[in-house]
This record gives structure tokens, sequence and C-alpha cells, in this order.
């Protein structure tokens, strides 16, 4: 979370879930990228801009194929 410059942080796995934080607030923990796009489509974003925009989205401790 400190120092990230990303809009949103999908944090390393625990537990086989992944904390998620937009601007260093957490939103929650999902289990699967399809819960990911549940909840930026919650906050009113477009999954498929925000998870193919890096300036956006910091994939911390693996991208979106690592859940545990």
């Amino acid at each position: 979370m400190e120092g990230s410059g990303s809009l949103i942080v999908v944090h390393p796995p625990q537990g086989g879930g992944r904390l998620v934080t937009v601007l260093g607030e957490p939103v929650g923990v999902v289990e699967t990228l399809g819960e990911i796009e549940l909840l930026l489509r919650r906050a009113g974003l477009n999954p498929a801009e925000v998870l193919d925009d890096p300036d956006l989205i910091e994939w911390s401790g693996g991208g979106p194929d690592v859940w545990q």
C-alpha cells in the first residue's frame, strides 16, 4: 500500500484470497478474477479498461493468475 501510485492494488495471496485496496482503503478480499471484476463494476469502473491499465491497477505478489 505504501508508496504505490496505483489506484487499485491487489495484494499477495493469503489463505486463498487477495486483499484489494482502492486509494489505500480495503474494499474486500477476493478469490477469483471474476470477484475483482465485480468489485470494479460496483465502484462504477469498467473492468476491461482497469485490468489492462498498469497505471490504475497493481498486482502485488503475482498477476491475475496467482491466487495461492
